[in-house]
């Protein structure tokens, strides 16, 4: 009889024993199959338990994507252990903090990434190679018993607006991850899944979560460029990816430089932050497939999802099967459709608090329902229309500006390539409209012209006042536009070009 998995160790053991030689990772040259990731992780479990390390404990992870940082990742969850995730584009001083928070006692880190951790501190070992077959096991233990609450990783928040949260999944929720994700993403018996994403954060580890759970080949790159993810989706008969909108932006204007064979995509998934319409109407002229707008966070990853066949462009799509979500007003009170009000959501997937904070663990879900800090509203299908972050939405003259919605009217133009809209202090109006904008290269186009452009697509009153135009907008370690950083940039900088 089939045990049912509930972890991701579970999976991996039954494509281990029902599939030994297919294909799990392949990275650059090399790969690895089910029945190998499964020995190799049950040895380096071992050879964890050899260190005097205990469940519970924690170890420090820092790599750019690869077969060997994904036996670590299963070598830890089966000792018990607790991978703490390090983006490997963080500063010692950034660094410091985090492992003063989460305390861990051992670190696989990538050698280049040594002289950094200890820079910040790093008083345990760190060791950049795994053991060898004949060293890890040369004591073997009985690997304790891990079950679905068991705490599996610790994944620090951006920290925008504040210092860093640790938010803690167990081996089932990951689990849970990934059979969602796979349910959602068409799965089907030759899907060939290709992980442009950072195993460092919760997205790069959901790709890996929904391909061991469904058993299929998944193709590692070490670190997003656009010209390798589109060479690997024609060599490989790639059948699904997804990343952020930049780096879809980025696959979208390199396809239509030099175009790849990409007919094999069935699916790419489009998160992380607003996917415009404009870069939606692209993406389907150059791959001719539909985007999948996906609304996810931290705490529980993929939430919302628009069904292939069924969706409604610009909207977060539909809450995805066994999640619920809720839109509520400042008492928790369910708001009538169509208004806007703060999303609140539950689910198998879900975390289950912030490492070592219990007081931002009840504040966020003590009811049982985690808080998002987004606006939202919900209409009459049950769609989700993501309406901003709370503390982003500009409050002019007391109306709501959401930032998006300008930065798609901007989208429109032919010379733009990206666009941040921020709102900043105003004496008169209580906040201002300003927008950073990166053009396309040998396009122009003046402040004046963009700002009467996108007047034809939104009122007056949502117009930004002030354009700036920059080579690059800043973004965090996972890709992300920072508008906090652009508000620094504006109240410390004059602006070259403003608009009357």
């Amino acid at each position: 009889m089939t045990i049912e998995p509930k972890t991701l160790c579970d999976s991996l053991r039954l494509h281990a024993a029902g599939k030994p030689q297919a294909t799990a990772l392949r990275h650059a040259d090399a790969t690895i199959s089910y029945h190998a990731l499964n020995e190799t992780s049950t040895d380096l479990a071992q050879w964890f338990l050899n260190q005097g390390l205990r469940p519970g404990d924690r170890v420090a992870v820092c790599s750019l994507n690869s077969i060997e940082l994904v036996q670590a990742y299963f070598g830890i969850f089966k000792a018990g252990l607790i991978a703490v995730t390090l983006n490997t584009r963080l500063k010692a001083d950034e660094i410091r903090y985090l492992l003063a928070h989460a305390q861990p006692r051992i670190a696989f880190c990538e050698a280049r990434l040594i002289p950094t951790l200890q820079e910040a501190g790093a008083a345990f070992p760190i060791f950049s190679r795994l053991p060898d077959h004949t060293a890890a096991s040369a004591d073997c233990r009985e690997l304790p018993a891990v079950g679905a609450d068991h705490p599996a990783v610790i994944v620090y928040t951006s920290g925008t607006t504040a210092r860093p949260k640790g938010v803690v999944h167990t081996q089932g929720s990951h689990f849970q991850k990934g059979l969602k994700g796979a349910r959602m993403s068409q799965h089907v018996p030759d899907q060939v899944r290709l992980c442009i994403l950072p195993m460092m954060h919760v997205s790069g580890l959901w790709f890996l979560a929904m391909a061991v759970y469904e058993g299929s080949p998944m193709i590692l790159l070490s670190s997003f460029e656009a010209g390798t993810a589109l060479d690997a989706i024609e060599r490989f008969g790639c059948t699904t990816t997804g990343g952020l909108p930049t780096m879809i932006l980025s696959m979208v204007e390199e396809q239509a430089r030099r175009p790849r064979r990409v007919s094999s995509l069935r699916s790419v998934i489009a998160g992380g932050d607003v996917v415009s319409p404009t870069l939606q109407d692209r993406f389907l002229d150059h791959f001719g497939t539909e985007l999948l707008e996906l609304y996810a966070m931290t705490e529980m990853c993929a939430i919302c999802a628009n069904p292939a066949g069924a969706s409604r462009r610009g909207s977060a799509g539909l809450p995805m099967e066994g999640i619920d979500v809720r839109v509520v007003d400042l008492q928790d009170r369910d708001v009538p459709e169509g208004e806007i009000g703060e999303l609140v959501i539950r689910g198998s997937s879900a975390c289950v608090g912030y490492w070592n904070d219990p007081g931002t663990t009840q504040a966020a879900m003590g009811d049982g329902w985690v808080h998002t800090g987004d606006l939202g509203s919900r209409d009459t299908d049950g769609f989700i229309w993501f309406k901003g972050r709370k503390k982003e939405i500009i409050i002019r003259a007391g109306s709501n500006i959401s930032p998006q919605e300008v930065e798609e009217a901007i989208y429109k133009h032919p010379a733009v390539l990206e666009v941040g809209v921020i709102g900043v202090p105003d004496p008169v109006t209580a906040e201002r409209v300003a927008a950073f904008v990166v053009l396309r290269e040998g396009h122009a186009v003046s402040a004046s012209e963009l700002r009467q452009f996108a007047g034809q697509h939104i009122a007056d009153y949502k117009l930004p006042e002030e354009i700036r135009f920059l080579d690059d907008l800043p973004k965090n370690p996972v890709g992300k536009i920072q508008r906090r950083a652009l508000k620094e940039m504006l109240l410390t900088q004059r602006p070259p070009e403003s608009c009357p």
